[in-house]
């Protein structure tokens, strides 16, 4: 029930907007705490900076920020990976399929090709907007059989142009051509060696009802220009406004874990004294060791400094 009603709200929208893709300014609209640089379609542009420094985030740093922040559906799990061992990072482009159906595809079709100038089929048009730095995450509503949009031939496309793999909440095929790739870090729900049908005329199951649109993936909300965090099985979905907050904070846990776990290797410090608040003798020796080894330390020199300034012990 949920899943169809999400589906329901999600196509009323984008009608609701004349278009597949929505407005620059109905995009500024739903993200409103977003205050810096945007692209030219409204998406929220968090900085390259902040994007290579979210590369070292856990999953349970950002979660943690996020619930902070009331921010309680923005994780997802259960995938099927490539390069399982590495980190996927990047700004959110969003497509959203739903179960083929012929009258809408027949007049999105003829939109798309006579005046949105979009070429050949529904599966590749969000493709062509993306640009270096982003993920294309894709509700594909975990289509199986007959399913997959996309394969080696769009997989080296999307890698082309954003220089990063997807989120696809559905089947893909062609897996050994993508794990070919290379660097091509994707989470997907299934794979199955069909492709997806999309003549309106003859065999069809899978319609684009969304570009840059919210959508929901699992339990997740996702809004263009999220700061994509996939690692370790799993996504989250960062609000652009607390990307920088969830780097901050991570760095600050990323020091105080190593500087303790030093210290318990050393016998220093006992595990209860490391594992609960830190006294004032600990936040001491603490600073000094940020301070005695910040050209040595995994976190920007600048930013042990800002963090050495906001301390008082």
């Amino acid at each position: 029930m949920i899943k169809v009603i999400s589906y329901t709200i999600i196509f009323l929208f984008c009608i609701s907007l004349y278009s597949q893709q929505i407005s620059k300014e109905e995009l500024i609209f739903l993200t409103p705490e977003w205050k810096g640089e945007r692209f030219h379609d409204g998406r929220p542009k968090v900085s390259n900076e902040i994007i290579q420094r979210m590369k070292m985030v856990t999953l349970e740093e950002a979660w943690a920020v996020l619930k902070g922040e009331n921010f309680k559906y923005q994780y997802a799990e259960g995938w099927q990976t490539i390069n399982p061992d590495s980190v996927l990072v990047g700004r959110a482009v969003t497509a959203v399929f739903v179960p083929g159906r012929p009258d809408i595809h027949r007049v999105i079709d003829e939109k798309g090709h006579k005046k949105d100038g979009r070429i050949k089929s529904q599966n590749s048009w969000t493709i062509d907007l993306l640009e270096q730095g982003d993920v294309y995450v894709v509700d594909q509503f975990g289509a199986h059989i007959d399913g997959p949009t996309i394969g080696d031939n769009l997989g080296n496309s999307i890698f082309t142009k954003s220089g990063n793999g997807i989120v696809y909440n559905g089947a893909i095929r062609d897996i050994s051509g993508l794990k070919e790739i290379g660097s091509f870090t994707s989470f997907f729900r299934s794979y199955h060696p069909s492709h997806h049908l999309n003549k309106p005329d003859g065999e069809l199951n899978t319609t684009l009802i969304g570009i840059n649109t919210p959508t929901r993936i699992g339990m997740a909300t996702v809004i263009p220009g999220d700061i994509v965090l996939g690692r370790d099985g799993g996504v989250i979905f960062i609000p652009p406004h607390l990307a920088e907050k969830v780097v901050k904070v991570s760095e600050v846990v990323r020091l105080r874990d190593m500087f303790g776990h030093l210290r318990l290797r050393e016998q220093k410090y006992t595990p209860g004294q490391i594992d609960s608040r830190w006294s004032d003798e600990i936040e001491k020796d603490f600073s000094k060791w940020l301070n005695d080894h910040i050209d040595q330390l995994p976190v920007p020199k600048e930013q042990i400094q800002e963090l050495l300034k906001t301390r008082t012990w």
